[in-house]
């Protein structure tokens, strides 16, 4: 144990005291009178969470006014809320909300997904017992409640901060995390991989999966749901519905109510006893023949489905016992479905249907929360950007705009978007062609073969999916487009590091996944400019697919015009600043990072050339031989991982002989590790992909490492 003593001012002492052997304790601090800070309860069984969680409240984080949250302050697990009362239990809900709402206003980030779900997560830690029992969650958005239960509230300031919290769930943070939360979809075939894991063992423990709107969208949900009706494991499934659609006319219509009528069948499905009738009924029709099972079984699903709402009956085909509507901000409701539910030995697969309303949180947080993550990017190519509205201009709106040009000339021009969340930028494209713009959602694999089968028609499509998204659309991608040859425009978001969104959604494996396609152009731009070029490159090519990439945040120049872009020649890089000594060869967004490492190294006497490259695939070959044969030294630079851009010039160089004389060689890509969630310039330094460690790892190869040692201090 260590005691660190801390001067603030007004005379406040604080004392933190560590234990590095399994748990983190924060011990009182000395005001005019005392308060004491509980401790936190950290994985157990690990030092997971010590390794990661290196990061502690700014003093200033611990003492910011707020609501005072006298019930939240009794919790520090959730054992604590076995023994309050339903009226306690509200109010440990009103606290969790303002504790929410206080830290939301401190870091400016949006809450308002875990805001709605409050009372859900109360509910589920009343009646389940986690650790035991397992609750996982398909949203990272929707746990910031869980993590404050289950012993990590005083830690939440540094969410997705270096050494803090991750936004999402994780298995190395909490032994009350059995799942990371991956990019929606994935709880209920994990949940379900748990339960039958469970069964073999003969085991007990209660497994719950928490998905919601966005998750429906995707396929694995539906192929995990008909799984698990045939396996018939226990399972509870809970579908939070917070009434969200891709499609405003939907949104528009009738909503499913909730009332007393609903909410008394809720509990009445979820009842032992009605169960039990249902059961026994079945088992009398079969007894009596096929003819009146069959009869009776219609019956039954006529008239659940009339009880439920639209819809409803789809999980029970599925094979999901159907319970809902039930009122997500109703925590009596809520528990006594949840008890029900629990109390059943044997009842297979059950999905609870949650009606929850974000109507805590407002339009202001969205729009909050999609810019942060736009300007993120600024420190990465460490410029300022001129004011765009009310935010900076980022790589996504120069898109668009070339998107809205391009399409303006050619008619058969349409855009189709994959993901978690559109990019607000892309409403510009979607108000000017409504009928050529498709947002899918979390259908990533449908995406890319409606773009195939939207291209076998005689349109143009630009698929723009994020690039950790679009990995779970490889199998389309390689044969419903690249095989076949058919002319997809793929446009690559949120490329290379995305800073506090961490390894989740770092775009680190796309350049090394598509530039092995024997059918791909694979591209990259270094800047604004280049990207309005590529886009109007992409829209020429007609004859295979394209790929290009660009990087979450904003512009690289502050003087950029509103212009169309030029068609590249294919497979054609450039030098931009010619030198004799070193040549650094950049790949997309890394040319300015090479930029950076030529200032520094011009500084000591080194005349260096900066290209780039443009095209990963194919490659600039006169380019290569040029930089080989006039400089002895050629650093590849590029923000992925390796097997991309880099290892493509080292399979031409090698075969090419360029590597049997003087030639040095090293690439400079992500490091064989994920990188966790901190400041793009934080991640860019764990990398090693600044431009002091490029310029570093020059003044090695030259034989200057001190110099070197020292550019690194």
């Amino acid at each position: 144990m260590g005691t660190a003593p801390t001067q603030c001012p007004s005379g406040i002492t604080a004392n933190f005291h560590a234990k590095f052997d399994n748990r983190i304790e924060f011990s009182r601090f000395s005001f005019p009178s005392t308060l004491n800070i509980s401790k936190l309860n950290c994985h157990p069984n690990s030092k997971g969470l010590v390794d990661r969680i290196c990061s502690l409240p700014d003093i200033d984080d611990l003492f910011w006014e707020k609501v005072p949250t006298p019930i939240l302050d009794m919790v520090e697990n959730p054992i604590h809320l076995k023994n309050l009362t339903i009226k306690e239990l509200k109010l440990l809900a009103d606290d969790i909300r303002s504790e929410l709402s206080s830290i939301m206003s401190k870091t400016q980030r949006s809450f308002k997904a875990s805001l709605a779900a409050v009372e859900l997560t109360v509910a589920l830690h009343y009646v389940f017992h986690a650790p035991v029992d397992k609750i996982l969650w398909d949203a990272g958005e929707q746990t910031y409640a869980h993590k404050i239960l289950t012993g990590r509230r005083f830690l939440m300031p540094t969410l997705r901060k270096k050494g803090g919290l991750s936004g999402f769930t994780s298995r190395t943070e909490s032994e009350y995390d059995p799942f990371g939360a991956g990019h929606g979809c994935n709880s209920i075939s994990a949940g379900l991989g748990m339960a039958v894991a469970r069964d073999i063992k003969g085991k007990r423990e209660r497994v719950v999966t928490v998905i919601n709107n966005s998750t429906t969208m995707a396929g694995q949900v539906y192929e995990a749901m008909s799984n698990a009706g045939y396996l018939d494991s226990n399972l509870v499934v809970i579908l939070n519905d917070s009434r969200h659609s891709l499609h405003p006319k939907i949104e528009e219509g009738p909503k499913t109510s909730i009332n007393a009528l609903s909410s008394t069948l809720s509990r009445l499905q979820s009842s032992k006893s009605f169960r039990k009738f249902r059961e026994v009924a079945k088992g009398v029709t079969k007894r009596i023949g096929r003819g009146m099972h069959e009869l009776a079984a219609k019956v039954d699903e006529y008239a659940r489905g009339m009880m439920g709402p639209l819809g409803s009956t789809l999980f029970e085909e599925l094979g999901l016992y159907y319970i809902g509507p039930v009122d997500g901000h109703n925590i009596e409701d809520l528990i006594c479905v949840l008890q029900e539910v629990a109390s059943l030995d044997s009842m297979g697969p059950v999905l609870i249907h949650v009606i929850t309303e974000e109507n805590q949180g407002s339009e202001d947080d969205q729009k909050r929360e999609t810019a942060e993550k736009q300007q993120e990017g600024l420190s990465l190519n460490g410029s300022s950007s001129f004011s765009y509205g009310d935010r900076c201009r980022t790589y996504s709106d120069c898109l668009v705009e070339a998107l809205v040009m391009e399409a303006e000339k050619d008619k058969d021009i349409v855009v189709v978007h994959a993901g978690m969340e559109m990019d607000p930028s892309l409403r510009l494209f979607q108000e000017r062609f409504s009928d050529r713009f498709f947002n899918v959602g979390m259908a990533e694999q449908h995406a890319v073969t409606f773009s195939a089968g939207l291209s076998c028609g005689g349109l143009k499509p630009f698929c723009i999916i994020p690039s950790a998204f679009l990995q779970r659309a490889y199998d389309q991608v390689v044969h419903d487009v690249d095989r076949q040859s058919i002319p997809v425009r793929f446009v690559i978001a949120s490329a290379g590091l995305v800073g506090s969104d961490g390894p989740l959604q770092c775009g680190a494996f796309d350049v090394t996944f598509m530039s092995c396609l024997p059918n791909m152009i694979v591209m990259a731009p270094s800047d604004e400019e280049e990207l309005m070029d590529m886009v109007a490159t992409a829209a020429k090519i007609d004859d295979r697919p394209v790929c290009f990439r660009y990087p979450r945040g904003a512009l690289v120049r502050t003087d950029y015009p509103m212009c169309g872009g030029s068609a590249l020649e294919i497979g054609k890089g450039k030098v931009l600043v010619e030198g004799k000594d070193v040549a650094l060869l950049g790949y997309g967004a890394m040319v300015q990072n090479c930029f950076k490492a030529q200032a520094l190294l011009s500084k000591l006497g080194i005349d260096v050339t900066v290209a780039d490259a443009r095209f990963c695939k194919p490659l600039d070959i006169k380019l290569l031989r040029q930089l080989c044969n006039n400089h002895a030294i050629l650093i590849t630079v590029e923000e992925g991982s390796v097997g991309g851009f880099g290892s493509h010039v080292a399979q031409f160089i090698a075969l090419d002989g360029q590597l049997d004389g003087r030639l040095k060689w090293r690439p400079i890509v992500l490091p064989d590790n994920y990188i966790e969630h901190a400041s793009p310039k934080e991640q860019l330094a764990l990398a090693g992909l600044t431009g002091h460690h490029i310029a570093a790892t020059a003044l090695s190869l030259l034989g200057r490492t001190r110099e070197a040692l020292l550019l690194m201090c």
